[in-house]
This record gives C-alpha cells, sequence and structure tokens, in this order.
C-alpha cells in the first residue's frame, strides 16, 4: 500500500456540486524523501521508508545523521514505511500530493487527541442515574455494579471502568480527496481526522 506522510492544518466545509456543504479536513501532505529503500534479500521484506519534516542537526543522533547522508537529504522528523508504490523507487526520491487525484478514496492514521483520566461517561457514554439500573444509587456519574460477588469474586476482564482516555493509533477509512493543491502540498480530505492541528498522519492510497 503506498503513501504519503502528513500533518493535520484544521478542519472547514466545501459546497459539492448539489449545493451540499461538505466538512472536510486540510493536510499537509509532504513533500516526503525516499530515505530507505527495504528489500527481501537484505531486510526479510520489501518496502519503502519515507521522511518528512525538517529536524534540526543538533537534535539528531549520528546514527541517523548518516542514514539521511545516505539518501542526501536533510535530517527529518518522522519516519513511515510504506510496502508498495506503483513505480520503483530510488533513495532520495522525493513523493508530494501529486499521487492524489480528486475523486479517489483514502485512509488516514492518526493518533487521538489524549483527555488524560476519565470517568465512564466521557470514555465510553454511560447514561448515568437518568437510566438507572442495579448498582446505581444517588452517585451521577458513577459507574455503578462491577459484577457478580461471591462467584468469582473478581472484576472480569474487560470490565468498562475509569482510565486513561484517547492517545490511541486511530484510522479513518474511506475518506475521499475532494481538492488537491500540488503548489501548496495541500489536499482537502471529506469527514474529520483523529489527532490535533499540527498532529502527524499517515495518508494510504
Amino acid at each position: 500500500m503506498s503513501g504519503i506522510i502528513g500533518k493535520k492544518v484544521g478542519m472547514t466545509s466545501l459546497y459539492n456540486e448539489e449545493g451540499k456543504n461538505i466538512p472536510c479536513t486540510v493536510i499537509e501532505a509532504g513533500p516526503c524523501v525516499v530515505t530507505q529503500i527495504r528489500t527481501e534479500d537484505k531486510d526479510g521484506y520489501s518496502a519503502v521508508q519515507l521522511g518528512f519534516g525538517e529536524a534540526k542537526e543538533k537534535n539528531t543522533t549520528a546514527s541517523l545523521k548518516g542514514h539521511f547522508a545516505k539518501a542526501n537529504t536533510t535530517p527529518k522528523r518522522k519516519l513511515v514505511e510504506f510496502k508498495t508504490f506503483p513505480d520503483e523507487k530510488q533513495l532520495g526520491d522525493v513523493v508530494d500530493v501529486t499521487i492524489f487525484e480528486e475523486g479517489e478514496y483514502v485512509d488516514v492514521v492518526g493518533t487521538s487527541k489524549g483527555k488524560g483520566f476519565q470517568g465512564v461517561m466521557k470514555r465510553h457514554g454511560f447514561g448515568g442515574v437518568g437510566g438507572a439500573t442495579h448498582g446505581q444509587h444517588n452517585r451521577l456519574r458513577a459507574p455503578g455494579s462491577l459484577g457478580a460477588s461471591s462467584w468469582p469474586s473478581r472484576v472480569f476482564k474487560g470490565m468498562r471502568m475509569a482510565g486513561r482516555t484517547g492517545g490511541d493509533r486511530v484510522k479513518v477509512q474511506n475518506l475521499q480527496v475532494l481538492k488537491v493543491y500540488a503548489e501548496q502540498n495541500l489536499i482537502v480530505v471529506s469527514g474529520s481526522i483523529p489527532g490535533a492541528k499540527g498532529s502527524y498522519v499517515i495518508v494510504d492510497k
């Protein structure tokens, strides 16, 4: 699967030919540099590694500096491997938004916003005391009963409880590419994608 590394710019909306207002997300996609070619003989699998986003040399390790020097490029902040590309790539090649066409569908992978430690209502959508059940008394946002008593005398694995929320790898599939702005390295996709503004995303074809 081919694709590109990008950065979430933010959300906006567009009107289609029927006059319908479509919510969409703007992504700064590339340009990315081919920093490594994985092969079956050497690595046991085939892939193309892309680098995106400029990194300071003083914050780059010596081994990574050598890695980028082989590709004749500056240090990059984000490295991602993609399994296939329609045409053969060489070290130092540049991949940009021209790999996308308006109207095609893509999948976007990102890291969702971290929300810290949250209760069951925000984390799992529990209804609260309005939909009272056994074990739910006058504690409006509490989870209620957790299950059995004398047997098995424990809480089953997977019980939906309060805990760390967000910060997960999330893939949103089948988003339509509405616009491609090659000069600005921008694509506009329908719907929303995970992550905060400025966060890195992976756009898969």
